[in-house]
């Protein structure tokens, strides 16, 4: 019973690690059956929480409020308005560029066969 325990502790976490069986397509038996499961979060534990519904409506607040007392900026210098036009040209380039020693799929996989 100790072992079926370890068995199956080994098979859950090989099937939800973002490297482990099941992303690399090689689920098989019991593993198969566990990938359309969700679990769902601990009773005592949730993802909003009223600490940050007040976060939340602070920085909305400061962001609404703030462009109203505070004196116009200046405009930035020409060639700071540059960065992001710098930026998007880079990464147009890294997406275009075709990458090599990633096999004949052209994707990259985080499986070694």
């Amino acid at each position: 019973m100790v072992v079926e325990r370890r068995v199956w502790r080994n098979r859950t976490r090989r099937s939800s690690s973002p490297g482990g069986a099941a992303a690399c397509g090689g689920m098989r038996g019991a593993e198969g059956k566990q990938q359309g499961r969700v679990r769902p979060a601990a009773p005592g534990q949730r993802y909003f929480t009223a600490g940050l519904a007040v976060l939340f409506l602070c920085l909305t607040a400061l962001l609404v409020f703030l462009p109203l007392v505070l004196p116009p900026l200046p405009p930035p210098p020409l060639l700071l308005l540059l960065v992001p036009v710098g930026l998007m040209a880079v990464l147009l380039a890294l997406a275009l560029v075709p990458s090599d020693g990633l096999g004949t799929s052209g994707v990259a996989s985080p499986c070694l066969h």
